[in-house]
């Protein structure tokens, strides 16, 4: 049996859609649907339900998802603890997050939450889909990443637990100067807007067409620069190139001024939000979780006299 049939089986129960999970698993779907019937030729019996639709578990799927969890679970704990990732005397936690968050949000996070334990991390990095597939395949303990409701993630809430661990806006924000000039929102033809926008498929960029869609008045401009990371665009917003719709951490983060350019209409609440398999109850993330669900794990910088008690080491999802 290849563990990968159980991360592929994993895939299918959460999204309920053999094609989403295949593009999660980056699988065609061919490929996919053979590994899942090579994962029912070996137990014997027919998880997947192919006479419905949307797809569905069968009652031996359903008893078998359960089993599968708990089996990634222990493979990726024995191989951290055989490859000596576990630091003697730290609770070791595997987290998962997108770069925005990683140079955000996560050094203060982790000032406070390796205040209340010690602490060691893996911290791996990447898109919502590499997210997404880390914790549900059992790579991350973890998953932390922006939200909007009106793009909701579709994870199994029976499966995975969340907690808000703060709130903030996406707003549209450019350099004093460009605006100085005359180019806001929403542009004319004779002083089209120039866009700093996401690239195709990022998580932002469904969110930034989404305001598109619903603004009472339809954006002139020009697409100048497309880019996954959001600390490329404010780069960008700083040197005066043009308008990026950032979280608000994100633009005052930067080392020079942007201005949020005002209208609710262009803006959008945004909140991160961290999950949990309800199946892992290892106690080191059993405790980090019971902090963010206790509280947003925020402290003042004030609040602290010393340096942070805690090991760290980072990945890119999706790189070797």
């Amino acid at each position: 049996m290849d563990i990968r049939w159980l991360q592929d089986f994993l895939a299918v129960a959460e999204t309920g859609n053999f094609t989403r999970a295949a593009e999660r698993r980056n699988l065609s779907q061919a490929a996919f649907s053979r590994r899942i019937q090579s994962l029912e030729s070996w137990l014997g019996v027919a998880l997947i339900d192919r006479s419905v639709f949307p797809t569905r578990l069968t009652a031996e799927g359903e008893q078998f998802r359960q089993h599968a969890g708990d089996i990634l679970q222990q493979v990726i704990e024995a191989r951290h603890e055989v490859a000596g990732k576990a630091t003697p005397g730290r609770e070791h936690v595997r987290i998962a997050l997108p770069f925005v968050l990683a140079t955000t949000r996560l050094p203060h996070w982790w000032k406070s939450w390796s205040d209340q334990q010690p602490l060691s991390s893996t911290v791996a990095l990447g898109n919502i889909h590499d997210l997404v597939t880390a914790l549900t395949a059992g790579n991350a303990d973890l998953m932390f990443c922006y939200l909007s409701d009106q793009q909701p993630i579709e994870l199994d809430p029976d499966r995975y637990d969340r907690v808000v661990v703060e709130t903030e806006m996406l707003r549209p924000y450019a350099s004093p100067e460009l605006l100085a000039r005359g180019f806001g929102l929403p542009g004319t033809p004779e002083r089209p807007v120039p866009l700093l926008m996401y690239s195709v498929g990022v998580y932002f960029a469904r969110l930034v067409d989404l305001i598109f869609e619903t603004a009472d008045a339809r954006v002139t401009g020009t697409r100048i620069l497309e880019n996954d990371m959001s600390d490329v665009l404010r780069d960008m917003a700083l040197a005066g190139h043009g308008v990026a719709w950032l979280p608000d951490s994100t633009a005052l983060a930067g080392t020079g001024r942007l201005t949020a350019i005002e209208g609710d209409m262009w803006t959008l609440p945004l909140k991160v939000v961290a999950f949990k398999d309800r199946a892992n109850h290892r106690r080191s993330v059993s405790r980090l979780w019971a902090l963010l669900g206790g509280g947003d794990g925020r402290r003042s910088d004030t609040d602290f006299d010393s340096e942070p008690d805690f090991l760290m080491t980072s990945t890119i999802l999706g790189e070797p």
